[in-house]
């Protein structure tokens, strides 16, 4: 029997949409890479989080570890968030620029972690740092008519929104009659569907706009 049965049910949910989002990723051409790691660590993490929630919290030392873990998953699937958004706004060969961003995450936690606050919340909060670093790429792509910059925006705003239903409290939450962690987690598909719908919409567009940029060359 599952011991947190909302939490369990709802990551278990997520993972399944996300990595079904993946393997539909994985059937669109010329789709980027990382976009498809993203997905990836994203769905093995829900699925993680299901059996955390489910069975791990039994044993609260077991927990502790596995939810290392989870983090970790999260650190990685923020990384490729991260290498798709810097190849996408900026164009290929950009590795520079990937490891200047995704350092300020790491060296803000080598430094919470060297004064003694080190762990799985302190991880979280420099990865919202990582996070910021994502939005202003879109944000700027967004100022140059980016054609993908908005409904990604748009997926990471509901993103965004999702994580803070975290913090409500239970009394918000329970009208619905979930806890705010299995609210987030039902919230969160809203916004990897929206991030899957506006890469694909962006592959499937990709030869129009090809044509329109050669007609416009020869006119």
């Amino acid at each position: 029997m599952l011991l947190e049965p909302a939490p369990a049910l709802t990551d278990l949910l997520l993972g399944i949409v996300v990595l079904g989002l993946a393997v539909g990723l994985s059937r669109v051409p010329a789709v980027n890479r990382y976009w498809r790691g993203a997905f990836w660590w994203a769905g093995f993490g829900a699925l993680g989080g299901f059996v955390h929630h489910g069975v791990l919290t039994r044993w609260p030392a077991v927990a502790t570890w596995s939810w290392v873990i989870l983090s970790m998953m999260v650190v990685l699937a923020v990384s490729y968030l991260l290498a798709a958004t810097v190849e996408e706004v900026l164009g290929p060969g950009h590795a520079r620029t990937f490891w200047l961003l995704r350092t300020v995450g790491l060296v803000a936690y080598a430094c919470i972690a060297l004064s003694g606050h080190a762990g799985v919340s302190a991880i979280l909060a420099c990865e919202s740092l990582t996070m910021a670093a994502v939005l202003a790429l879109w944000g700027w792509a967004a100022s140059r008519h980016h054609p993908m910059a908005r409904p990604v925006l748009l997926a990471i705003l509901a993103s965004m929104a999702a994580a803070g239903s975290r913090a409500l409290s239970p009394n918000v939450t329970g009208h619905v009659n979930l806890d705010p962690t299995s609210l987030y987690h039902l919230a969160q598909i809203a916004g990897m569907v929206l991030l899957y719908r506006a890469i694909v919409a962006h592959r499937q567009a990709a030869p129009q706009r090809r044509a329109a940029q050669v007609g416009q060359q020869l006119s």
